[in-house]
């Protein structure tokens, strides 16, 4: 019984952070912002991809590089990756350089996306479609295996801009786009109904990786693939339909510095 109430009560902390945090006034600096200047889901898909693939370093200099490559594909990115003459985005996309992605990088990775788009309509479709004769996290790593593939990056370090699954690492920003198209809420702006929410892993970082230690549900050091499984099972026990629900409210923990939100000390003690 003790058991029970104690797993009830985390449920309505959880709720109750949900509601309070889950708002758009707290998504900036986060790249998700870039996400809601398009409407068309195409665009949407394209945004993501850049914003995620750049999400990593500094918050300013993610927030930096990701405006600058969508600039050059103006207010449609689908449709002028579909039909426009792309030798101007490579021309200035040469002096662009965000860590270890050059602009070379960047220019073949949106050619790539955009010939999945073309070939699948939506690159949504594409992954349902590998859904329905493989599990999901392999369903992703046949995803940016194909992505890969197409840059001629294969073999190469380009998992910076879409990380494989099969190697092991958490995939944050991977499993950070898919929540932002399959979740539809105050905060993600969803956009891909074939795929259920219910499938989503949740994107472990630091702060997460803090989170699912304290709450209990891993005891791994490592933030890797196996922790977010971990970790997503831990949340699917209070929310299956939708285990990565809490993800944006409770991130904001760490990244904002509550740590004097009674909220948040309730749940974490």
């Amino acid at each position: 019984m003790a058991k029970i109430s104690s797993q009830n009560s985390r449920s309505l902390l959880l709720e109750e952070i949900y509601t309070r945090y889950n708002r758009r006034e707290f998504v900036h600096p986060d790249p998700l912002e870039f996400l809601y200047r398009y409407e068309n889901i195409e665009d949407r898909e394209i945004a993501g991809l850049v914003a995620s693939g750049l999400a990593y370093g500094r918050v300013n200099l993610i927030l930096k590089s990701t405006e600058a490559v969508l600039d050059l594909l103006g207010a449609l990115p689908s449709e002028f990756l579909r039909s426009g003459d792309l030798s101007p985005v490579r021309e200035e996309l040469k002096s662009f350089k965000h860590r270890f992605t050059t602009g070379r990088e960047m220019a073949a990775f949106l050619v790539s996306i955009s010939s999945i788009q073309k070939e699948h309509g939506l690159i949504g479709n594409y992954l349902a479609g590998l859904m329905q004769s493989r599990p999901y996290i392999e369903a992703l790593d046949v995803f940016s295996a194909e992505v890969l593939c197409r840059m001629g990056k294969q073999n190469s370090s380009s998992g910076h801009l879409l990380p494989r699954p099969s190697k092991g690492s958490a995939c944050k920003r991977l499993h950070l786009f898919m929540r932002w198209m399959v979740r539809h809420d105050d905060v993600d702006p969803g956009g891909w109904r074939m795929i259920p929410a219910s499938e989503l892993i949740v994107p472990v970082d630091v702060h997460m990786h803090r989170i699912g230690l304290q709450l209990g549900f891993t005891t791994r050091k490592a933030a890797d693939a196996k922790t977010a499984t971990e970790i997503t099972d831990g949340f699917r026990i209070v929310s299956s339909d939708d285990p990565v629900k809490y993800d944006f409210a409770l991130t904001r923990y760490g990244i904002r510095q509550l740590t004097e939100c009674r909220l948040f000390r309730e749940l974490l003690s």
